[in-house]
């Protein structure tokens, strides 16, 4: 009766009684004795009753009948499927309390069950269908259940519209539906559809709307997806510490680009978009002592044809002791590195995998550097690696807030073994001969899953498992000082010297649980893992701001070898974080956790009490 007894705010005040909300709730009661097994439940009486001047009462006589229970269930019109096919999918047993939202839900999906019996019809062209439920026969207090079916004929796709993109070319989200003319009609096609629409991130995943417009005549459907495009470009400006120093940065990018109008100056407006690509651009800087510019281009269907994903990417960091070039005492260490990858969608096992793989290239040039400690001052170091991933990615189509399915990433990165090639000795040799080309082996496995608690799916649980392995191929080399793991903090770091995965793990300082080589300064967590639960609760789905709040448990801790490994011996923390995605800016966040545990360096500061800063997301 929430509806009739409006609660006040204010708790010192009685409710407030609105009748026109009356007739709406004693609906609901009525479902709800329904529901609960009172099939002849019914409202004898109501009557208003004057207390005061300002108060009224209000009395409803219910008759609640008996309790009934579902006996047997009959299915009567069904050629496609099985008697125990459907038995098994409508999955009401017999002696349960007779529940006539649930016999619905199981039957149609009146309230979104994805395992409605209607779905197996859908799901294979049975757009005409229908199921009707009849109690065949009542004794005592048990139902017979018949139902009906009418089967009818399979329809085909005739025609699929696109409606709603004024900015973004037809062809990016044609090319990413399952349902095409011609096909047979599909409910999980369509709904697979919605997802690769709000994957695309042009859309908004809230409000993609697909309709069939049947025709029963012709046996025919045209599909009609209803889009509304948002704001999908973004504009970065940070600050970080790292290496000893605070670095900004500044970067755009550009979600929705199209290259082949680059040159055509009537299609800047700003820039020429529409064909689904990605333009990054972006710069760090602290003044004279570090700069780095980084530009990268993303193209998710080469050639056009099929989901073949194509990558390339620039990248230079001017790192100087602060001295003029061509000055006295002038050091410096450049960083020049490109990087290229391919990757396809597979369909084996299924279509939701990918595989990618990229060929990068970084080189290192030391110039007298002892401004900052480095594995030396002159010479050059080479890092020339190959990166395969596979990808399993299935979460539901709004990518800033998730709300069902899971993700899988498996990679290695790896250099060839040099030492080996070479055959020389490297017991006794100095850095620069170590390290002039650069080898190791680096393993990761991501896992993430989100699992909706409430009935609408707005509250979500986000379990997530992180596990990375840097190895060596020389023992007389050992560990590589380059890509090692970097936990604790923000993860908001803004330069390393050496490459290396920078994590986040709230409730403790930037880098605190990572060991430290006593010899460069550099860390040297060549192992890591990382446990996070977060319970998430959205404030708006809007797409001008997408804001959700979240409390969160946490476990994480890097080692400096695979033989010092312990999942049972990591850094705890807990805390909570507010989320806000606005469409310049990308995703923006705040959290507060607690760090419980000493940090392995044994820093009384690096835990307890932190706050920490987000700026995107990783997905």
């Amino acid at each position: 009766m929430k509806g009739t007894k409006k609660k006040n705010l204010n708790f010192f005040k009685a409710s407030k009684y609105i009748s026109v909300k009356f007739e709406e709730d004693k609906k609901k009661l009525e479902t709800f004795y329904n529901d609960n097994g009172f099939k002849d439940f019914s409202i004898v009486s109501d009557s208003l009753y004057k207390i005061s001047d300002n108060r009224l009462g209000l009395t409803i006589r219910i008759d609640e009948g008996k309790q009934y229970y579902l006996r047997n269930v009959d299915w009567v019109g069904n050629s496609v499927y099985r008697k125990e096919d459907l038995d098994k999918v409508f999955n009401i047993k017999h002696g349960t309390v007779y529940n006539q939202s649930l016999i619905l839900d199981r039957l149609k999906g009146s309230s979104g069950s994805e395992n409605a019996v209607s779905n197996l019809y859908l799901d294979y062209g049975y757009l005409f269908s229908d199921l009707t439920p009849i109690e065949s026969k009542v004794e005592g207090d048990s139902v017979d259940l018949q139902i009906r079916i009418y089967e009818g004929e399979q329809a085909y796709i005739n025609d699929v519209i696109i409606s709603g993109n004024n900015r973004t070319n037809e062809h990016v989200a044609r090319r990413e539906l399952f349902t095409l003319p011609g096909d047979l009609f599909s409910k999980e096609k369509i709904m697979r559809s919605i997802r690769q629409l709000g994957v695309l991130g042009e859309f908004d995943p809230e409000k993609i709307n697909p309709t069939p417009l049947s025709d029963p005549t012709n046996g025919t459907v045209d599909m009609l997806y209803k889009l509304e495009e948002r704001a999908n470009d973004q504009f970065e400006i940070s600050g970080g510490w790292g290496a000893g120093m605070l670095v900004g940065t500044v970067g755009v990018r550009f979600n929705n680009f199209a290259m082949k109008n680059f040159f055509k100056l009537s299609e800047w407006r700003p820039y020429p978009s529409g064909d689904g690509q990605s333009l990054s651009i972006r710069a760090q800087s602290n003044g004279k002592i570090y700069q780095s510019y980084n530009i990268s281009f993303d193209e998710p269907w080469l050639g056009g044809k099929k989901a073949n994903n194509f990558s390339v990417s620039l990248y230079r960091s001017i790192m100087t002791n602060g001295t003029k070039k061509g000055e006295d005492g002038y050091q410096s260490m450049v960083i020049d590195g490109a990087s290229i990858g391919l990757g396809k969608r597979l369909e084996w096992p299924d279509d939701f995998f990918s595989i990618y793989g990229e060929l990068s290239y970084q080189k290192y040039d030391l110039n007298n550097y002892t401004y900052m400690r480095f594995l030396f001052d002159n010479g050059q170091s080479n890092l020339l690696s190959f990166t395969t991933k596979l990808v399993r990615f299935s979460t539901s189509p709004n990518l800033i807030y998730p709300r069902s399915g899971s993700s899988f990433t498996l990679s290695l990165q790896f250099t060839p073994p040099y030492s080996f090639i070479s055959g020389q000795d490297m017991s006794n040799v100095t850095d620069e001969v170590k390290y002039k080309w650069i080898e190791f082996h680096k393993w990761l496995f991501k896992s993430d899953y989100y699992f909706p608690i409430t009935k609408d799916d707005k509250m979500v649980l986000r379990a997530r498992f992180d596990f990375g392995y840097l190895g060596y191929y020389n023992s007389k080399i050992g560990p590589s000082p380059f890509e090692s793991f970097y936990l604790g903090g923000s993860g908001m770091t803004g330069y390393t010297l050496y490459g290396h995965d920078i994590i986040s793990m709230r409730g403790y300082t930037d880098g605190s649980l990572t060991p430290v080589d006593s010899k460069t300064s550099a860390p040297t967590g060549n192992v890591y893992s990382k446990l996070t639960f977060e319970l998430r609760y959205p404030i708006s789905l809007n797409q001008q701001a997408t804001v959700y709040a979240l409390t969160f448990l946490e476990a994480g801790r890097s080692w400096n070898k695979l033989s010092e490994f312990n999942p049972f011996k990591m850094c705890r923390s807990a805390g909570v974080g507010l989320r806000a995605n606005l469409p310049m800016f990308g995703l923006l966040g705040i959290d507060w956790g607690y760090g419980f545990d000493a940090v392995p360096s044994g820093a009384t500061s690096a835990n307890h009490s932190q706050f920490s800063f987000v700026i995107g997301q990783e997905f």
